[in-house]
């Protein structure tokens, strides 16, 4: 899954990145484009990357719904076997799924995290106090910091609740799979500069609805 909002610069480079890393590795696969109503360009790109590469398809939102909407979405359609979310800022090289990939072959949920990672203070501040919340409300939660990869018979028959903009139905699912005994990994990788633009998660509007979705996630666990 490749999620873009407004990404009409680095979409194409991605997924070609993304289409020849899977090649090499010689794995069936799909790569599903998520237009999150884009204004730029995107949704153009998105269907003429579906045209020309065999192994795209192109799903589009009518309007910008966040995070919470891509990965919905990206839940709902996904076909294969093992399943991912590769933004389309180009941040999550695409290399790493030589390194996931064979990892979840032998367990069924992976999470990337970046160690010493060179964030602001206010970065670290923030990154803190989220732990410290997450330890609070569910006593701990496993090393994530935005890549998984995951068996997709994991989401049969599980009710994700989680609704909003933010993060809150992916931490929902990596909770209940924790819950339910499954074998978690947390694996260190890599983390690049954007290809263009800017960040599209760190400003207060999805820091609050992360926030508002934790509390509600704690009620419902």
């Amino acid at each position: 899954m490749v999620p873009a909002f407004n990404e009409a610069e680095s979409l194409e480079p991605v997924v070609r990145e993304i289409a020849a890393v899977l090649a090499k590795l010689g794995r069936s696969h799909e790569i599903v484009i998520i237009d999150d109503g884009s204004s730029d360009g995107t949704g153009a790109i998105a269907e003429r990357l579906a045209e020309s590469v065999p192994s795209v398809r192109a799903l589009h939102h009518a309007h910008n719904g966040g995070l919470g909407e891509v990965y919905r979405t990206g839940f709902r359609d996904a076909r294969h076997e093992l399943v991912t979310f590769l933004p389309a800022d180009g941040q999550n090289p695409p290399s790493l799924l030589e390194q996931f990939l064979p990892l979840a072959d032998r367990h069924d949920l992976v999470l990337g995290y970046v160690p010493n990672r060179d964030d602001s203070l206010a970065g670290r501040s923030l990154s803190a106090l989220e732990r410290q919340a997450y330890r609070i409300l569910f006593g701990g939660f496993p090393r994530f910091q935005g890549v998984m990869v995951f068996r997709r018979a994991l989401l049969d028959g599980m009710e994700l609740r989680s609704t909003g903009r933010g993060w809150g139905i992916v931490m929902e699912f990596i909770l209940r799979v924790v819950r339910a005994g499954h074998l978690v990994h947390s694996e260190p990788m890599a983390l690049r500069a954007r290809m263009s633009g800017t960040s599209k998660v760190n400003n207060l509007r999805t820091i609050w609805a992360n926030a508002k979705q934790l509390l509600l996630i704690r009620l419902r666990l």
